[in-house]
């Protein structure tokens, strides 16, 4: 079907969202009526309905001379139906337009089929697009210190900086996925005093992570009861700032071994880095730049040796650059740490994502790269996200995410073999269960404002009832289990040949309209770095195609045409809905 051209707009990309066309329909309908307006003027204001209203267009917005009873009027007299609108009605000050259904439902699926299944990357690209073409990105995110747990507090980063990571690269954007390691400091001179006395190499290969939190725990009780500990400690790391080979070398292999570890943990979230670097990989050279560049501005205060900031005029108060006994401490690195990367990489734009009790920090810093007049400086940001409260295991022990993760996993699992039909069906039960247990955790992070503190909560995160990840893999599941349940209407004719004006039913065309509208989804993910609207996405599509069971039926209807176009309507869901779980960092599943 070829709908009729409209016109250019910018910003709008009709051919990855159909969607963009039919608001040009309908803005140009409004600016040919309402001279001086302009087409262009009037498609930022063209908004989604409320229920039952396709797109809404707020007259007062427009500042126009005249009653707005009289603006309306012009518009509604001049109106005639075409292929985009069928009507328009006047209510108040708004004016609500109602595609046609037919001419939708064609295009709506028409795209997705097209970007899912022939694009010339062979990968689907539906919901994607091109407004980050030619920039890059530095998102760096997760950054968990080694020798010390990978706790629930690192999952949140990781979750967050792993769904910007698939946003800005679903929008064009080259991006960097950078993972900034705690792997200095004065805790690793600790280490290597505990780790000649508790220190074991089998442990050690067996899991480098483990065994140095452990060393780390027991050194601290020593340190507690013997001060001396803490002096041997910030003179080894001394010794490790001075680049001594032997006080470093120990440090090496335990920094390669943590990285390994943790790609294995990762690679279970689904979750990919391009670059693990870390504080040890800044050199000095730009945490001394930096320190002179500060003394000539006059912004450096030396109180009892340590160099200090005065940042107390932006209040931001008073930030500490070296300590007395000469060592960097993490803003100093983080300072020359920006400024390699931007020799390194010149990006557009770098992400930090972090929680906002580290606000005050990276105001800080951010601050001071401005103060020290980089032309970059205000290319940075900061995603910040609120704390998961209460996450442990259920019997309310550790916070190691690897025990969470797998007592999700082996909840999951329980609930699967009460359906002994469908657990005989799974391939593998265990990777299965362990996918709806991330599922789980992964939406009940998302779903609410980052910024927001959350209740980690057992029950909800395994629950297959309302709002929670089981929910979704299940909706995605059902929806893939219609070619299992229908082989004689496969394969499908090719698109131009299935009878989608047989697809009348409301809850039919509400369900191609929610697909419509996924590639806005995403650019308004973009702008406001918010997964929590695609969680919700996702929660309305399952919903509409839950409720579409009893009405859109596929199993039963007699009418072969109809099936054909009801089954390609469901497996265009499947395909959008599959896409917005990607774009969270979840795999979504063909079978539970």
């Amino acid at each position: 079907m070829t709908l009729p051209t409209v016109p250019e707009v910018p910003g709008a990309e009709p051919s990855r969202a159909i969607l963009d066309s039919f608001r040009i329909s309908i803005a140009k309908r409004v600016a040919d009526a309402l001279p001086p307006l302009t087409v262009e003027q009037v498609y930022s204001g063209v908004d989604y309905g409320k229920k039952g209203v396709d797109f809404t267009v707020a007259l007062p917005r427009f500042r126009l001379p005249g009653k707005v009873d009289e603006l309306a009027k012009a518009v509604i007299s001049q109106f005639q139906a075409d292929d985009y609108v069928e009507s328009v009605v006047h209510d108040k000050a708004f004016l609500h337009f109602t595609c046609r259904t037919s001419s939708l439902v064609r295009a709506v699926l028409d795209q997705v089929h097209a970007l899912t299944n022939e694009t010339a990357s062979g990968l689907p690209e539906y919901g994607t697009n091109t407004t980050g073409k030619g920039k890059k990105i530095i998102i760096e995110y997760s950054s968990p210190n080694i020798a010390k747990s990978f706790h629930v507090g690192h999952l949140r980063s990781t979750i967050i900086g792993a769904f910007l990571t698939n946003l800005y690269k679903a929008s064009g954007w080259d991006v960097v996925a950078m993972n900034y390691l705690g792997d200095w400091g004065t805790q690793f001179g600790l280490i290597a005093v505990g780790f000649e006395k508790y220190g074991s190499e089998e442990a050690l290969q067996k899991d480098a992570i483990k065994h140095l939190y452990d060393v780390y725990v027991q050194v601290n009780k020593d340190a507690e009861a013997d001060p001396e500990v803490k002096v041997a400690a910030a003179a080894w790391f001394k010794r490790m700032e001075d680049g001594d080979e032997a006080a470093l070398k120990n440090w090496r292999v335990w920094r390669e071994l943590s990285v390994k570890k943790y790609a294995e943990e990762y690679e279970r979230l689904n979750v990919h880095f391009d670059v693990y670097t870390g504080e040890s990989k800044v050199g000095k050279k730009w945490q001394d730049v930096a320190l002179e560049r500060l003394n000539e501005m006059g912004l450096i205060s030396d109180v009892e040796g340590a160099k200090l900031v005065d940042l107390e005029k932006w209040k931001l108060g008073k930030a500490v650059l070296r300590k007395k006994d000469g060592t960097s401490i993490y803003l100093t690195r983080d300072i020359g740490g920006a400024i390699e990367r931007y020799e390194e990489y010149k990006f557009d734009k770098m992400i930090y994502v972090v929680s906002s009790q580290q606000d005050l920090h990276l105001g800080q810093f951010f601050k001071i790269l401005k103060l020290m007049e980089f032309p970059w400086a205000d290319r940075l940001e900061h995603v910040n996200y609120g704390l998961v409260l209460g996450m442990s295991t259920r019997k309310g022990t550790a916070v190691f995410l690897d025990q969470i993760i797998r007592e999700a996993a082996s909840v999951m699992h329980e609930q699967m073999r009460k359906n002994e039909e469908k657990y005989a069906a799974v391939e593998d039960p265990e990777l299965t269960s362990l996918e709806v247990g991330l599922t789980g955790i992964k939406i009940q992070d998302m779903a609410a404002k980052r910024i927001n503190n959350y209740n980690f909560s057992w029950d909800r995160m395994t629950s297959f009832e309302g709002d929670t990840g089981p929910y979704l893999q299940y909706a995605h599941v059902r929806l893939t289990s219609l070619t299992r349940k229908n082989p004689e209407l496969l394969p499908l004719p090719p698109p131009s040949e299935i009878a989608t004006d047989t697809l009348i039913e409301p809850a039919a065309r509400e369900i191609a309209f929610l697909l419509g509208t996924y590639p806005d989804v995403v650019k308004t993910a973009l702008r406001t770095h918010e997964p929590s609207g695609v969680v919700t996405y996702l929660f309305k599509l399952s919903h509409a195609i839950s409720s579409a069971w009893e009405t859109v039926v596929v199993k039963g209807e007699k009418d072969v045409e109809k099936a054909r176009a009801r089954m390609w309507l469901y497996l265009c869901a499947r395909d959008v809905l599959g896409a917005a779980m990607r774009l969270l960092s979840i795999r979504p599943l063909d079978r539970m």
